[in-house]
Parts: structure tokens; sequence; C-alpha cells
């Protein structure tokens, strides 16, 4: 019994028969369609591992690493993590923590930077503490200041207390939803914040920019492959 075929009828094809027009891609799954981009983040601490590791990233893949080293010693220990596989970004996330006890600690911060930008890398870095970006939410600072005093003014606005509770695990997983569903806080305030002291503070070696966090330019970048 010969097969069935599926003639297309000359009057039909005159008419612009609805069934014979070829369907359109919708444009959402065209648009949707971002290549996958990769972010490896170098963490000095838990606090910044996990808070990077909280932004809701739709179109990329976000590995944040906490080594439990700072400056150089993070930047050395980039290679360690490169070779598990290729990244589009690196970022290097640390602090100066002052600290007059450590002989070459402003020496060993300037390095740091220095050469992981050398080596193609994006620096994340604050000075004095991390936690500056954290208090930039809320207030504009421009005085130097160390973390004693970021760790108060978290400890006043969260009604905690940050020095002994603020590091724990449970803790600094809350920390980006609080920040985002806290009407007292600001992201874009942090942002323009942290761009406003930068400018001020840009000419300077790296351990004399205080107050002064970069943070703000990687969250730019995370925010861009969040969802809306």
């Amino acid at each position: 019994m010969p097969r069935k075929t599926h003639s297309i009828k000359h009057t039909d094809e005159k008419a612009d028969k609805a069934w014979l027009r070829k369907s359109k891609p919708y444009v959402y799954s065209v648009n949707s369609r971002t290549k996958n981009r990769t972010f490896l983040i170098i963490c000095e601490g838990q606090t910044e591992e996990v808070y990077f590791k909280s932004f809701p990233v739709l179109t990329a893949t976000v590995q944040s690493i906490n080594t439990g080293s700072s400056n150089m010693a993070l930047v050395d220990a980039v290679k360690r993590f490169q070779k598990a596989g290729s990244y589009d970004e690196v970022w290097c996330v640390f602090d100066f923590d002052i600290n007059l006890m450590i002989s070459g600690q402003a020496q060993d911060f300037n390095n740091a930077i220095k050469v992981a930008k050398e080596r193609g890398y994006h620096c994340a870095y604050s000075n004095d503490a991390f936690e500056l970006w954290f208090v930039l939410h809320y207030q504009y600072i421009d005085q130097q200041q160390q973390r004693d005093f970021f760790y108060q003014v978290l400890s006043s606005r969260w009604g905690i207390n940050y020095t002994r509770d603020g590091k724990s695990l449970a803790f600094t997983k809350s920390l980006y939803n609080r920040l985002l569903s806290d009407g007292n806080a600001s992201q874009q305030a942090a942002i323009a914040s942290s761009r406003r002291l930068l400018k001020i503070h840009e000419d300077k070696p790296y351990h004399l920019q205080n107050p002064v966090t970069t943070v703000f330019q990687l969250v730019e970048r995370l925010n861009e492959h969040c969802r809306k």
C-alpha cells in the first residue's frame, strides 16, 4: 500500500492559510540565551564568601571561596584554584585591617593589588575593613576609621553584637537579604558613596586610601547577571 503524503493545495497557499505559516521564535527565548559567564571570587574570610554566594545570579556561574588568607598570600592562592577550571573573571577580595604590630603590612597590601592587576585579576579591596561596604548602605562616611567603628555601627543598626555574632555562618547567610529588605539600607546609595570615596582617594597609594572600598565594582558586575 503506498505511503500517504501530505500535499499542499495550491488554493491553500494562495489563501495564506494560518497552518502553513512558519512560526517565529518568541522574543523572550531569543533574548534569554545569554552566555553563561563564570566568576572566580577568592575571599579573605567567610563573610565575603557567603555574601557573594547569596547574589541571585541567573546568567553567570559564581564560585566564591574563602581562603583564610589576605593580601599577597590570597593573590598567590588564585593559581591553585584556577587549575580546576577556566574563568572569565577572577576577583580577589581582601581588606587592609590595619595592625600597627605587623611590619610591612602596608607594602604587602599595596603589592597585592599591584600584582593582582598585573596578572589580569580584579581587586575588590577595602580600607580599612570589608564592613565599610555594609555601613555605606546606611550612611556616608568620609573620615578614616578602623573595623571597630564599623562593627559598632552595624551592631546598632542590626540590634546585635556584631563583634561576637556577626561572623557566624548563620548570620552571614542573612546578610544579602537583610540589606536588601531593610528600608533604611540602600545598595545604590552604597555604590554611589563608594564611587565618590574612590574618586577622592584614587591618586594615593592603596594603603592611604581610607576610607575606600572597591567592592561596589564586583557588586555591579554580579548585578548584571541577577534576576530583575
